[in-house]
């Protein structure tokens, strides 16, 4: 079946939760929630310079989230929130979402990507900074803030490449007195899936105090789990609650099954090859050994060409990690 749809965001937006509809009313997966729920959510989108400078009238942007409750009644239950990747929402979010309602926890899908007229970044990723994510991220937090049946105080968000690393900067004290919830919202928690993390911004290391779980794959060419290592490390010695789990033999999107076969993207960007990254007053990311401002398109450091690729071993104890986690954490019942 081939779905058009209008270039308009607004209406896209709307086309695009019509059919998520139609689809989950047909699919085996509405026998295992309750209930389905598509929520707009507006945030910003806003640059790279005025994300980090805490500017507060950046371009208005109005995205979606899925919100998942697996289960009828009336009280609160706990929830994690799922920042997509380069390419997009996809099955992957679909089958985490089933993990955790097996749990009896709540999920929140949010398409960064769809109510801004992208479809993917891998190719270019300055089409929409990582930080935007960041954004998206507490302005979900807003929406399940408010819902009757979801628990406030018992949010975790995770994302995976790109999201990953919001997920895991969005602990950052800076950012969220900047750009967090209303009402002093915070997350119970924060897991990135394969991370960027070579990002150094200022006052990085003040962290929120809860815990922040990172899981990578050893052989990942896309972003290179080596990347999260010094970060995590130091991280550790600031005294705070994280953890890195690498897999080995893994690569990038480890945990998706419909990559049994590994695919090459030729064309997508990467920072492999790029000195760690630097946040210089001014809101500015520049190369810290050129100190040049960084764009993906004008940097000599960056490379195209990387591989993605499922790994059963590396999903299955991903899969039992996350999910002992959440329990530890949210508590469900």
């Amino acid at each position: 079946m081939c779905i058009s749809f209008p270039r308009k965001p607004g209406l896209v937006l709307l086309a695009w939760s019509l059919v998520i509809s139609a689809v989950f009313l047909i699919s085996p997966v509405s026998a295992q929630i309750a209930r389905l729920e598509l929520h707009v959510i507006q945030t910003q989108t806003p640059t790279e310079q005025e994300f980090l400078t805490g500017k507060k009238d950046a371009k208005p942007a109005t995205i979606s989230g899925e919100l998942r409750i697996p289960r009828a009644g009336t009280d609160r239950l706990p929830a994690v929130i799922l920042l997509h990747g380069s390419g997009g929402p996809s099955g992957q979010q679909d089958n985490w979402a089933r993990e955790f309602a097996s749990l009896g926890v709540a999920t929140f899908i949010v398409d960064s990507f769809t109510g801004r007229g992208i479809t993917s970044t891998q190719d270019d990723q300055d089409r929409l900074s990582r930080l935007a994510h960041i954004g998206d991220a507490y302005r979900a937090l807003e929406v399940l803030g408010k819902h009757p049946r979801i628990d406030p105080a018992r949010v975790v968000v995770m994302g995976f490449s790109r999201g990953g690393g919001a997920a895991h900067y969005a602990a950052l004290k800076r950012f969220a007195a900047m750009h967090g919830p209303a009402g002093g919202l915070t997350f119970a928690g924060y897991i990135g899936l394969y991370p960027t993390c070579n990002r150094d911004f200022i006052d990085g290391l003040d962290v929120a105090d809860k815990p922040i779980r990172i899981f990578h794959g050893v052989a990942d060419d896309y972003v290179p789990a080596a990347e999260c290592r010094s970060y995590v490390e130091r991280l550790r010695k600031a005294g705070k609650d994280i953890t890195l789990t690498e897999y080995p033999g893994a690569h990038h999107v480890f945990d998706n099954p419909t990559l049994k076969n590994p695919v090459n993207l030729s064309q997508a960007q990467t920072t492999r090859g790029c000195p760690r990254l630097e946040e210089v007053p001014g809101g500015r990311v520049v190369n810290s050994q050129t100190k040049q401002p960084f764009t993906y398109a004008s940097d000599p450091c960056v490379e195209r060409g990387v591989t993605v690729a499922y790994d059963a071993q590396a999903h299955a104890e991903a899969v039992k990690a996350i999910k002992e986690f959440l329990i530890a954490s949210l508590q469900p019942k």
